[in-house]
C-alpha cells in the first residue's frame, strides 16, 4: 500500500515561485499548490512507505533554498 502525505510549507519572502518550481521536479511529489493562510505552499507527496516519504521530505524537500519550515500531515485513509 502506498503512503501519502500533505506537506505544509512556509517560504522565505520572495522565494515562493522558485520553491514551487523545484518541488514540481521531484519524483514523489504529486502536486504543488500555492495557498493563502499561515503556509505558502501545500505539496502532496506519495511513496511506497512512510520511510520513503520521510526520506523524500528530509533529503530532498528540506534542502530546497527558500524553505523556512515544513509540517507534514500523513494521510491515514484514502477517500
Amino acid at each position: 500500500m502506498a503512503a501519502k502525505a500533505f506537506v505544509l510549507i512556509e517560504t522565505a519572502v520572495g522565494k515562493n515561485k522558485e520553491v514551487v518550481s523545484l518541488l514540481g521536479k521531484l519524483e514523489g511529489v504529486n502536486s504543488v499548490d500555492t495557498v493563502t493562510g499561515p503556509y505558502d505552499i501545500i505539496a502532496v507527496v506519495e511513496g511506497e512507505s512512510l520511510n520513503e516519504i520521510g526520506d523524500l521530505i528530509t533529503g530532498k524537500i528540506h534542502p530546497i533554498p527558500g524553505i523556512n519550515r515544513t509540517v507534514t500531515c500523513l494521510a491515514i485513509r484514502a477517500a
